[in-house]
C-alpha cells in the first residue's frame, strides 16, 4: 500500500521539496518528469499545479496534495484540509488576493466597480467576491502579467500577493482584501477512513509542521559557572526551562536550550556579560513542543 502525494508544480515547487527535505524525506524531481522519486517507498509523488491539486484530490486520483486554500475555493472542491503549512515563494508568511486599481483612477472601493472590467486568475473567488458585495461587473480571466492590463485592458485586477511590492511598482494600489490564503494539506474524504494511510498521514503532518516551527528557533548551549547558574535562568524567558548539565569541574555545569531566533540577540551578549563560555548557537531541522 502507498500514499499518493501530490506536490504543487511551478512557483511553490521548491520551498515544498525544501520543506520535505527539514522534515526527513528526500524528494528528487527530474526535468520533464512528473513523477518525482521519494526516499520513503511508502509514499508516491506526482506533480501537480496548485491551482488543479483539489481537483485530483477530490476524485481519489490522489489520497492528499500541497496547494493553497484559495484554489479549493476557487474550484469549489469537496475535500478536507488537515493542516495549514504557513510558506510560499518568496516569504513564510500568508499571502492576499486583493482588489487593486491604479492610483489616482477615482476606484476607492468595491462598489466604485459596478459595470467596468475586472481582469483575475481566480474567476470563481472573483465572481463570487462582487456577488456578495452586490456589484455587477464583468470578470475576464488573465493568463499573466495581470498587473500590466490596467487601466488600458481592465479597470482593475483581483491578485494575488505577499509584500504589494509588485503592484506598488506597477503604480497600483489595494483597495480591498479578498482572500487571506495560505499552504494547505488536503486529503481526499475516503482516505482519511482508511487506518494505515489515516496514521500515515499524521505522522506526515506532524513533521512537516515541526519543520516549519524550527525555522524561528534556534538551540543554544552554553557553560557557566554553577553559581551564576541562577542569573542566567533569569535571562531566558520565562516559559524556557533549560536542560543543566554537570561538568568535570564541578564549579561549571552546561546549559541547552530551544529559544526563538527573536530573542537570541539579546540574550547572548547578556549571557557573555555574565560570564558565559562556549556560547554555541545551531539551527533545528525539527521542533516538537
Amino acid at each position: 500500500m502507498k500514499l499518493r502525494i501530490g506536490i504543487p508544480k511551478g512557483s511553490l515547487q521548491d520551498a515544498t521539496i525544501e520543506l520535505f527535505k527539514n522534515a526527513g524525506y528526500k524528494i528528487t524531481a527530474r526535468s520533464r518528469s512528473y513523477f518525482p522519486s521519494i526516499d520513503d517507498p511508502e509514499i508516491e509523488c506526482m506533480l501537480i499545479r496548485a491551482q488543479e491539486m483539489a481537483r485530483y484530490v477530490e476524485s481519489g486520483i490522489l489520497d492528499i496534495g500541497i496547494t493553497g486554500h484559495d484554489w479549493v475555493v476557487e474550484n469549489g472542491s469537496d475535500v478536507l484540509e488537515l493542516a495549514e503549512l504557513q510558506y510560499a515563494k518568496a516569504t513564510f508568511n500568508k499571502v492576499r488576493w486583493v482588489l487593486a486599481a491604479k492610483q489616482g483612477s477615482g476606484i476607492t472601493s468595491v462598489k466604485d466597480l459596478e459595470g467596468k472590467t475586472i481582469a483575475t486568475e481566480v474567476v470563481n473567488l472573483s465572481k463570487k467576491y462582487l456577488a456578495d458585495h452586490g456589484v455587477k461587473a464583468k470578470v475576464e480571466y488573465s493568463y499573466g502579467a495581470t498587473e500590466v492590463k490596467v487601466p488600458h485592458l481592465a479597470d482593475a485586477i483581483i491578485e494575488i500577493t505577499e509584500t504589494g511590492s509588485s503592484l506598488r511598482a506597477n503604480n497600483l494600489e489595494i483597495i480591498d482584501t479578498v482572500l487571506e490564503t495560505t499552504t494547505v494539506l488536503i486529503a481526499n474524504h475516503e482516505v482519511v477512513r482508511d487506518e494505515w494511510k489515516k496514521a500515515k498521514i499524521d505522522r506526515l503532518i506532524m513533521l512537516l509542521q515541526s519543520a516549519l516551527e524550527a525555522r524561528n528557533r534556534v538551540g543554544i548551549m552554553f557553560n557557566i559557572e554553577r553559581s551564576r547558574l541562577d542569573e542566567a535562568v533569569k535571562l531566558l524567558p520565562p516559559t524556557k526551562v533549560p536542560t543543566v548539565s554537570s561538568l568535570l569541574d564541578d564549579n561549571w555545569v552546561d546549559l541547552l536550550v530551544i529559544l526563538r531566533k527573536s530573542v537570541v540577540r539579546d540574550i547572548i551578549p547578556r549571557l557573555k556579560e555574565l560570564g558565559a563560555r562556549g556560547i554555541l548557537e545551531f539551527p533545528l531541522s525539527k521542533f516538537i513542543e
